[in-house]
Parts: structure tokens; sequence; C-alpha cells
């Protein structure tokens, strides 16, 4: 049976999507139930790729003091998604000393994808579960030990991973995938299509929403 308001099938390729998320992105962190409700729900018909952003690296690496808006940003993210910011967060926001480095998040989460790259959405969630909520920083191995620990993973592969040059690299060629592909604001989730990418919802959409969109775009191309 044909789950409702989405298409058959049709027996064509799998639709090409990719999301594009940074670990220390409150809005990512909002979005993360969303965009893994949407993906379950259109398994088997989506493709969906998980790149890293670099929305903070070079000198936009700052201590969190020094980032006043942190706070109002945080409790309108916990308003429109309803997401829960932990003891272990509120903590580091009130010492104020944390610096959030992008290009450290973004190579742990390339030796995590590396070691499980059929669950890289899981994992993006779990990175950010560990840092909104648990307050951990994901400049540090320990915590893609205990990340990799908690999801049945080769603990020690991914801290390898982490350490080694080829995560750095992974790191590197996402954030320049990210900028082919004309992003300049996360989450971005991006359709791919015959001319070009489309960007599906927003930060506050639901898994619905975003349905509904790429059945509307699904159904220009068939009828096209």
């Amino acid at each position: 049976m044909k789950r409702a308001g989405t298409l058959p099938s049709l027996g064509v390729m799998a639709t090409k999507l990719t999301y594009v998320f940074d670990a220390y992105c409150g809005w990512c962190y909002g979005f993360g139930p969303v965009i893994r409700d949407f993906a379950t729900g259109n398994a088997g018909r989506v493709e969906l790729e998980i790149v890293s952003g670099g929305l903070f690296t070079g000198s936009r690496v700052a201590p969190l003091g020094s980032m006043p808006y942190v706070a109002a940003a945080n409790a309108r993210i916990a308003e429109l998604t309803g997401a829960e910011f932990g003891p272990g967060y509120r903590e580091l926001i009130a010492d104020g000393r944390f610096e959030m480095d992008s290009t450290a998040a973004a190579t742990g989460f390339a030796a995590l994808r590396a070691a499980a790259p059929g669950r890289a959405l899981e994992l993006a969630e779990a990175m950010q579960q560990s840092f909104y909520f648990d307050g951990l920083s994901l400049s540090e191995a320990s915590t893609y030990w205990r990340i990799a620990e908690r999801q049945g993973l080769d603990a020690d592969a991914v801290v390898t991973g982490f350490a080694s040059a080829d995560g750095r690299t992974a790191a590197t060629h996402d954030f320049a995938r990210s900028a082919r592909l004309g992003v300049s604001s996360y989450p971005s989730l991006l359709l791919h299509t015959d001319a070009g990418v489309v960007r599906l919802g927003g930060p506050t959409s639901t898994a619905a929403q975003l349905t509904d969109a790429i059945d509307r775009h699904l159904a220009l191309t068939v009828s096209e």
C-alpha cells in the first residue's frame, strides 16, 4: 500500500538529496529529529548524502563568551523546534571559554561516517546530542570514542580516523562540496534535479512538509 502523501516509486532510481549540516549549528540540532523522520518516512525512494559545513572556521573560531547572541538564539530554537539544551551544554554557555571549531567536528564526523556510512545521519545526530545536551567537546578524541562505543562501532578505528590526515582531508572535501552546492546557511536540505539543486524547506519545517515538497518536485518531473 502506498503511504499517503507520497508518490509511488514507479521503478525509478532513488531521488538524490544532500543534507548539509554543521555539528555546532543550533538550528541543525533542532532540525535533527525532523530530518531523521523525513529520511525514515522516505526510505527506499531517496538517497541522502550527509555533508559537514564550515560554520566556525578560521577567524570565526572564538569563545562562546564572545557570542552574546547565542542564549537568545537557543531560546528561539527551543521555542520553534522543541529542542532541549542539556545541563552540560548550559554549563559551557555559562563559563564562556569553550571554542566551537567546525573543522575538528567535521573531521570527527568523517571518522564516524567512514565507520558506518549507512548510518551517517544517525551519527550526525549523536554528535549534536553529545555537544548540545551533554556539553562534550567535538574537538576531543574521547568524545568520538564515547559516541562510537554507544553506537556499537569500532571505537579504536574511529579515534584513529579522527586523528588522521585522511580525516582532515575528508572534512576539507565536505567544506568544498558544501561551497560548490552554494550553501550559505545551515541546515540545508538540497534536492538534486536536472536543472540544478533545489532547497527543500528550512530549519522549522516538519517532516510532512519536506515530504510534500519533494512530492511536488517529483510530480513536476514525472509530468514533464
